[in-house]
């Protein structure tokens, strides 16, 4: 229909769902034309869970434990991916879904977690600041908690040249 909907927004994080579980890109124009397009190819993939795993990405290592977090991510992307947008969930379910994996796949250890520099209990500000440092960089706006905090001042509501009477309809 053309129209951006939260449906779309659900329909295009089921393909990247996808793209993660079997390390393909949506459109590959290099595959035979019945799997050129992923979701086509992976919906039928879908149809038996036995197919799932010949269809995951062969750099995964799988275990036991992985395999059962990546059907539950497969059946998410289905249904993230259905046909009618009616049919697809929120992103509150798919939230609902992932958020136990989210537990399940944390560092194990404090040496794991520090392994990449990153704090899983600082603020999003904290932890850019903290990169920051590690990388020998600076940020382009000072102290970063105060301009991440106050960015949406420095956005202008309606860039210089539009039209006062501009809105919505005009666009369609």
């Amino acid at each position: 229909t053309g129209r951006v909907t939260t449906k779309i927004d659900v329909y295009a994080f089921g393909v990247v769902l996808m793209e993660t579980i079997t390390g393909r890109k949506a459109l590959d124009d290099t595959m035979p034309d019945d799997r050129a397009h992923l979701v086509t190819w992976f919906r039928r993939v879908l149809i038996s869970k036995e197919n799932i795993p010949k269809a995951i990405d062969p750099n995964l290592n799988l275990d036991e434990e992985t395999i059962e977090s990546i059907y539950r991510v497969a059946e998410l992307a289905g249904h993230c991916t259905a046909r009618e947008p009616q049919q697809r969930p929120d992103m509150g379910h798919a939230v609902n879904v992932l958020g136990p994996l989210v537990e399940q796949w944390k560092p194990a250890t404090r040496e794991d977690e520090d392994g990449y520099g990153i704090d899983l209990h600082m603020s999003l500000p904290q932890a850019l600041q903290r990169w920051q440092a590690n990388e020998g960089t600076s940020t382009m706006f000072g102290d970063v908690s105060s301009s991440y905090s106050q960015s949406h001042s420095s956005i202008p509501s309606k860039p210089s040249g539009f039209a006062d009477t501009f809105n919505s309809a005009d666009c369609r």
